[in-house]
């Protein structure tokens, strides 16, 4: 069963561009990842969304993920609320509404 992870991102401002970059030419192509999308959902918030085949190949593509994280961390906010730079989930596919 797929599964899929979204992390939220609050950008500095100015460093919209240099958020991306980050992600760009195959910089956020995680072993087992099927598909990775960005998001924009505000003025300087964005969402990535990535579909992974199951939860374990998800988990297994974390340290890579944090490695892409740790270099665009100087370009993020704090969240707030105790979440700190990322507000990240993840899970197992429960309802596919359009099969």
């Amino acid at each position: 069963m797929s599964a899929f992870n979204i992390v939220r991102f609050r950008v500095r401002p100015g460093r919209d561009e240099a958020f991306l970059t980050a992600h760009r030419d195959g910089r956020a192509s995680w072993p087992g990842l099927e598909r990775g999308v960005i998001i924009k959902t505000g003025e300087g918030t964005y969402c990535l969304i990535g579909e992974w085949p199951d939860v374990e190949t998800l988990k297994a593509g974390i340290p890579a993920m944090v490695a892409t994280l740790n270099t665009f961390r100087a370009e993020l906010e704090d969240l707030g609320n105790g979440l700190g730079l990322t507000d990240a989930v993840s899970g197992p596919v429960t309802l596919d509404l359009k099969p």
